[in-house]
């Protein structure tokens, strides 16, 4: 594990927190090799109901260009390295339980990938964002672009990706790339208090929920044996019975 990246869990939501403020929060190599077995952790750890993301100062200002000329030096390296970048940030897309980004100060490149593989971002009023492999010869991987794509629609992605261009919270609001925008000194409270309703859900609606819209996005246009065996399986689940019993009783559900 990196001595960058810091789990915790208090009740059902773990926060995932990128520690690196002397380099903005960029992301080393080592970090995004941490980053599977972090997910690994969330995922399996039963407690945990929802993961929040979060920086410091900055939520990550990118992968840590000091070591493109060592570690990804060559296509070789350039090659492995981004497959290490990719199955980071992977594991956090593919995680079954919601996540939640608090995006501070500058999130761009690596630290905007982190953030489109988070299900709802939540972002001070002085956040900054931008993708920029325009300004290092690169080009965007295949599934980030998926989910900017997704997230935006494909003309603002193109501006973003072409111009590499940093854009203020406000335009990422109205364009769709973030949820929410609050105050600086509100942020964190925010997304504690998001993630403690998602957590009080019904799990089995929620992960249900996250695997039929990234279904929906990874082209899907009618109901597959996976996700028709989620919907008979929510049928017979507790939390089902929970659920209809508390409407009935006219009480908070208790999940």
């Amino acid at each position: 594990m990196s001595e960058h990246l810091q789990l915790t869990v208090d009740g059902a939501v773990a926060t995932l927190t990128i520690d690196r403020p002397a380099k903005r929060n960029a992301m080393s190599h080592a970090m995004w090799s941490a980053l599977p077995g972090l997910m690994d952790r969330v995922e399996h750890d039963d407690a945990v109901r929802v993961l929040v993301v979060q920086g410091g100062d900055h939520f990550s200002a990118g992968a840590d260009i000091s070591e493109f000329e060592t570690l990804r030096k060559g296509a070789e390296g350039a090659r492995a390295y981004g497959e290490v970048v990719h199955a980071g940030e992977r594991a956090i897309a593919s995680l079954s339980k919601p996540v939640i980004a608090a995006i501070t100060g500058f999130c761009v490149g690596g630290g905007c990938e982190i953030a489109l593989a988070c299900d709802i971002r939540v972002a001070t009023e002085d956040a900054r964002f931008g993708i920029t492999p325009a300004k290092l010869g690169i080009i965007y991987h295949f599934m980030s672009t998926k989910r900017l794509v997704e997230a935006v629609g494909p003309a603002w992605a193109k501006q973003i990706l072409y111009s590499a261009d940093l854009i203020d919270a406000a335009t990422a609001l109205r364009i769709g790339l973030v949820n929410e925008v609050h105050p600086a000194a509100e942020l964190a409270a925010r997304a504690k208090e998001l993630a403690e309703v998602l957590a009080t859900r019904a799990q089995v609606s929620v992960r249900g929920a996250k695997a039929v819209v990234n279904g929906i996005t990874d082209g899907l246009h009618v109901e597959n044996d996976e996700l028709h065996a989620l919907f008979e399986a929510s049928y017979t689940s507790p939390e089902y019975a929970e659920g209809v019993r508390a409407f009935l009783d006219k009480r908070p559900p208790r999940f």
